[in-house]
């Protein structure tokens, strides 16, 4: 707070004690502003956005737009994308727009693009004309835009063809309906869930024929129960090992995922999946 670096300048502070800096190195310049945000933000506002604008000249306007992704490795989608990377790194005068990853977990896969222009109507225009060159590649791993979840997706989706959706859980313990219900608005298309951790309660509750829960035919089973339990037009299950132990035969990391459709079709998909327990669940 005492010194100060030969050739900078210094930001004064109005709301602590700590000064700022602007600091030119050769033909950059490094801001330094405090941790604390308000002071950050005063500071910002006050000294570094009209110092840039300044020294750029004009005005401009920076937006990004992610898409969200699922179903493929970054690596992946490195590759897929390979030839737009390319042609976006090729860009001496900044007249196009970024490309970043950000892998985000049970999230799935984020794709950042960000554009600057003069004004938010050109900057808007770049983004669309590259969001559909990067969705032409990609477009069949795309659930969403910008700030989408999958589970929002999801409702959405039930919600425009008038459908209600109950989950029957055994393996995943609620994770499923709560990230659901974590999204304002849900109840007019999520009527309930089931935990059905024992396999007693897939029996007594769901009305599973007694024998093996962690088969295809259990996930169905535990679908087409709680569809009729909670009156939904849509039943989705999900049973499996999550460990430390094998069951019934099954390594962990087995997942069967059972759907009960509301014309009364039905479906079943098994996974092998990761063999930590939280990984695995989530």
């Amino acid at each position: 707070q005492a010194q100060v670096p030969r050739g900078a300048t210094i930001i004064e502070q109005t709301r602590g004690t700590a000064p700022g800096l602007m600091c030119p190195v050769g033909k950059k310049v490094m801001y330094a502003m405090p941790g604390v945000p308000h002071e950050m933000h005063d500071m910002l506002a006050r000294a570094v956005l009209p110092d840039l604008l300044r020294r750029s000249g004009e005005a401009s306007v920076i937006k990004s737009l992610v898409l969200r992704t699922w179903g493929e490795s970054e690596s992946g989608l490195n590759e897929r994308l390979d030839g737009i990377i390319e042609e976006l790194e090729n860009n001496p005068d900044g007249s196009l727009p970024t490309l970043a990853f950000l892998a985000s977990g049970w999230e799935g896969i984020k794709v950042r693009l960000t554009a600057r222009a003069a004004t938010t109507q050109q900057v808007q225009q770049v983004l669309a004309t590259w969001e559909e060159r990067v969705r032409a590649v990609v477009g069949d791993i795309v659930f969403g835009v910008d700030t989408d979840t999958m589970e929002s997706v999801v409702l959405q989706t039930l919600r425009s063809h008038g459908h209600t959706l109950a989950v029957a859980e055994s393996v995943t313990g609620g994770l499923v309906t709560g990230r659901l219900t974590n999204i304002a608005g849900a109840s007019d298309v999520l009527m309930g869930g089931v935990v059905s951790y024992a396999s007693e309660v897939k029996y007594d509750v769901l009305q599973v024929p007694r024998g093996p829960v962690v088969s295809g035919e259990a996930a169905i089973a535990m679908a087409r129960g709680v569809k009729k339990t909670l009156h939904s037009s849509v039943g989705l299950a999900l049973t499996g090992v999550a460990g430390p132990a094998e069951q019934e035969g099954q390594p962990v990391g087995t997942l069967w995922v059972g759907v009960c459709l509301a014309d009364g079709s039905e479906y079943s998909q098994h996974f092998r999946l990761a063999t930590a327990r939280d990984q695995m669940r989530q």
